[in-house]
């Protein structure tokens, strides 16, 4: 069972930079993929960024690819995202989730059997 935990929300300002932190316990960190999620109000939960166990490959979503880079750190078992240039329209509740699978959709949700309880991000115009 993995425990996942995040922090580093806030209110900030649009065009500020913030950087998530998803803290992994309770299992081997090298063997999960570490995706993110995101959920807006009155939206559905979507896919934001993932990264492989290595940490070599990595995945945006389109809609974010120019600003959001996701990286892991295995000495800490933690796995970030930073979130560049800020705007409105990135408030939401965000997730990061962990899969120990080796097949299927990494950018669909029901993939990963692990999610963490979600670290609200407002931003301000």
């Amino acid at each position: 069972q993995v425990l996942l935990v995040e922090s580093g929300g806030g209110l900030v300002q649009a065009g500020n930079s913030l950087t998530l932190s998803c803290a992994a316990s309770g299992g081997t960190f090298s063997t999960y993929i570490m995706g993110w999620f995101r959920q807006a109000p009155g939206k559905e939960r979507e896919f934001v960024a993932r990264i492989s166990r290595s940490g070599v490959n990595i995945d945006t979503a389109d809609s974010v690819t120019d600003r959001f880079i996701v990286s892991r750190d295995s000495a800490k078992n933690t796995a970030y995202l930073q979130i560049n240039s800020l705007k409105p329209e990135d408030t939401a509740v965000y997730y990061c989730a962990a899969t120990r699978r080796y097949s299927g959709d990494y950018n669909y949700q029901a993939t990963y059997e692990y999610w963490g309880q979600g670290t609200q991000v407002t931003v301000s115009s």
